[in-house]
Formats: C-alpha cells, sequence, structure tokens
C-alpha cells in the first residue's frame, strides 16, 4: 500500500521540478531560432517565424536530397529535416489556435501561412511522387504531408472565424 504513494510523490516531485525549470527549447529548432521566437511579441510574428524556420528546413531537405556527395548520415538528416518542418508547422499551427482563443488579429500572418503551406504541400507531394531514395524518408514524409494538411485546415478554420472587417464600397 505505501509502495503506490511514494512512487506517485516521487512523480509528482520529478514533474514539479521540470515545471520550474521554464519551457524547454524544442529539439528541432536551433539556438538562434529558439531566441527569436522567445523575443516575439504576437502570435502573428511567431507564426511567420515558424514559417521561416519550416521553409527553411524544406529549401535545405531539397539541397541534402540532391546533393552529389554521398554521407552515410544522409538519411538520417533528410528524416530529421521534415521531422523539423513538421514541427514548425505544428508550432505555427498552435500559434494559430493560440491566437484565435485571445481573439489577436492574426489575419496578414493567416495570409502568408496560408499561401506557404500550401506551396509545401506541393512539394511534398512532389517528393511523394517522385522522390529520390523515397523509401528511406517515406514514413516521416508521409507524416510533413499531414501535418501540412492539418494546417491548412487550422488556418481555414481561423479564416471563417475572423473574416476580416467589411469591405467599403464607394457611393455610386
Amino acid at each position: 500500500m505505501k509502495l503506490p504513494v511514494v512512487a506517485l510523490l516521487m512523480a509528482m516531485a520529478v514533474a514539479s521540478t521540470s515545471a520550474l525549470a521554464g519551457p524547454q527549447k524544442k529539439d528541432y529548432l536551433t539556438d538562434d531560432e529558439a531566441d527569436k521566437i522567445r523575443d516575439a511579441f504576437t502570435h502573428a510574428e511567431r507564426i511567420k517565424l515558424y514559417m521561416a524556420f519550416a521553409d527553411d528546413r524544406l529549401k535545405r531537405f531539397d539541397d541534402e536530397l540532391h546533393r552529389k556527395t554521398d554521407d552515410r548520415r544522409r538519411f538520417e538528416v533528410l528524416n530529421g529535416l521534415l521531422n523539423g518542418y513538421a514541427g514548425c508547422v505544428d508550432d505555427a499551427a498552435d500559434q494559430i489556435d493560440l491566437a484565435r482563443e485571445k481573439q489577436q488579429d492574426v489575419r496578414e500572418a493567416l495570409k502568408l501561412a496560408k499561401s506557404k503551406e500550401e506551396e509545401f504541400l506541393m512539394a511534398l507531394e512532389a517528393y511523394d511522387k517522385n522522390g529520390l531514395d523515397l523509401d528511406s524518408y517515406k514514413d516521416t514524409l508521409d507524416d510533413a504531408i499531414e501535418a501540412t494538411k492539418d494546417a491548412l485546415s487550422d488556418i481555414g478554420d481561423a479564416e471563417k472565424e475572423n473574416p476580416g472587417p467589411p469591405v467599403r464600397r464607394k457611393p455610386s
């Protein structure tokens, strides 16, 4: 009877210690990127930053995929870049949800995110159709495609909730 209580108390102590440490840096962000996210004042700024980071991951993925020299860690790097991309997309979607909860105006960031996400989805689907060495990163690619589709859905929901100010027409 005492053993479960001791285990529960130890679990609570570990949880409180990690909570005191503050927010953890995402493992797919560089220190500089994490600093930029922390320094961003609004959700809109964070959404734009996450979109830029996701764009960077996809560009680096494409560069690595088409690099001529072979590296024995190549597939690990490719999967890591796709995981990082998906993390950025997911975090941008989280920022959209937080902005919706706080009723903040993020319409400009949504326009950018929608445009970029559509571009990202086209690129990812192209890799899915005829990417080099597809078998080595297929599962991670599928996750990235799903994350992108989910983010586009979140953007669509946010746009419906907050369509913006009415368009003023000039009197005839």
